[in-house]
């Protein structure tokens, strides 16, 4: 066998969600530590992005859910890992995991998965396919939120005699670095967005679905104009609605029921996120079901902007409350109406005092490099 461990990496697609950007950002990691990295996806945008000279592509169809298609990916599956001598392979969503188990069971190779969200399950069923991202050698959890709710809800699957343990997303904290954006550049994006420097920003990032909250920073922003008396910011809501026209439709009417058209402003992409976080003087993260991690909460931070979130999920991980940002409680329009004028009532050195706090937080404990470096040294230990 060759000295070089040689892991394989399975994901449905590689686009820009959390998910897919820690496997991309792991798979170049390896390979400056003595590893040989490969990837199995079935596509996505960040596939343009992959170092081909580091990272070995490979695409199948594991984005499938067919069964048929499943044990084809199997059946793949085990000609590549014998093929290539893979020592570990790691899944990363449900459907390609149920091929990769049956690949490595027979070729008895280490399997590791990473369980990134809660999964929805309203029946036993469902509960037994979700099951699989507990059926491995080794379960990362993405938060400690991620954790207690696999021990709760897959209890009875889990082997105690394998190794289940937390290790936090990270994100790459020299792109989501303030220091890097030009003021030029600031000025180009403030103006495509119809925005003007001599009013607060508040920017809400994520795809455009009634869970991400939405609605709820609507109601808050009417009651924060209701209160303060004057239009005093403008609100940017950033995100796609993936074809959900109805519900873009209603937080719209919402919008022009409360007559706040000329203050909040929907725009669907912005391929530089670290920019879209600069020019904001607030990031509001609304969301009315638990997140896994909280990814938004993470890169605000990081890009030194008092975050606002709810307190549910991951987002009581990632932020210290009135340190590096703010909790209100989840659903409640009032609430986030409360912390929203807090913030914009503070003074310049409180926020700059709170964006120092927050980049430090994320330097420490979300930092890509530490996900990486804590996951690789788990590979060596599963296969010592």
């Amino acid at each position: 066998m060759s000295s070089k461990l040689k892991i394989l990496q399975v994901i449905p697609k590689l686009g820009y969600g959390g998910a897919e950007t820690g496997c991309y950002d792991l798979a170049h990691y390896l390979p400056e530590n003595n590893c040989i990295s490969y990837i199995v996806t079935s596509g996505g945008d960040l596939l343009k992005f992959i170092d081909r000279k580091k990272v070995k592509l490979i695409k199948l169809p594991v984005h499938s859910k067919n069964p048929i298609i499943m044990i084809f990916n199997s059946i793949a599956l085990i000609s590549i890992i014998l093929l290539n001598n893979i020592s570990i392979v790691h899944a990363r969503s449900r459907a390609p995991a149920w091929s990769c188990l049956i690949a490595t069971k027979i070729t008895r190779r280490k399997f590791v998965t990473t369980f990134h969200g809660t999964y929805n399950f309203k029946n036993s069923i469902k509960r037994l396919y979700n099951s699989v991202m507990v059926r491995s050698d080794l379960v990362i959890a993405g938060s400690n939120f991620i954790f207690s709710h696999i021990n709760k809800n897959y209890g009875k699957y889990l082997n105690l005699k394998k190794k289940f343990l937390v290790i936090y997303r990270g994100i790459n904290v020299d792109y989501f670095d303030p220091s890097t954006t030009l003021e030029v550049e600031e000025n180009k994006l403030i103006s495509e967005w119809g925005l003007t420097r001599n009013k607060k920003i508040i920017l809400m990032p994520g795809r455009l679905t009634s869970w991400k909250g939405q609605e709820i920073l609507i109601e808050a922003l009417n009651l924060v104009n209701k209160q303060l008396g004057y239009q005093s910011f403008y609100a940017v809501i950033l995100g796609n609605d993936q074809g959900r026209d109805i519900y873009t439709k209603r937080i719209k009417r919402l919008t022009e029921q409360y007559r706040l058209t000329a203050q909040l402003k929907f725009i669907e992409h912005c391929k530089n996120m670290p920019l879209a976080y600069k020019i904001s003087d607030l990031v509001v993260s609304a969301s009315v079901e638990p997140e896994a991690f909280g990814r938004v909460s993470v890169e605000a931070q990081s890009m030194e902007k008092p975050i606002i979130a709810s307190n549910i999920g991951g987002s009581k991980e990632t932020i210290v409350n009135n340190v590096s940002g703010f909790l209100f409680q989840t659903g409640n329009p009032e609430s986030l109406c409360k912390k929203i004028v807090e913030v914009l009532q503070l003074d310049e050195s409180r926020l700059k005092l709170i964006g120092i706090e927050g980049r430090k937080n994320i330097l420490k404990k979300f930092n890509v490099e530490k996900m990486c470096f804590s996951t690789y040294s788990e590979y060596k230990k599963l296969l010592n």
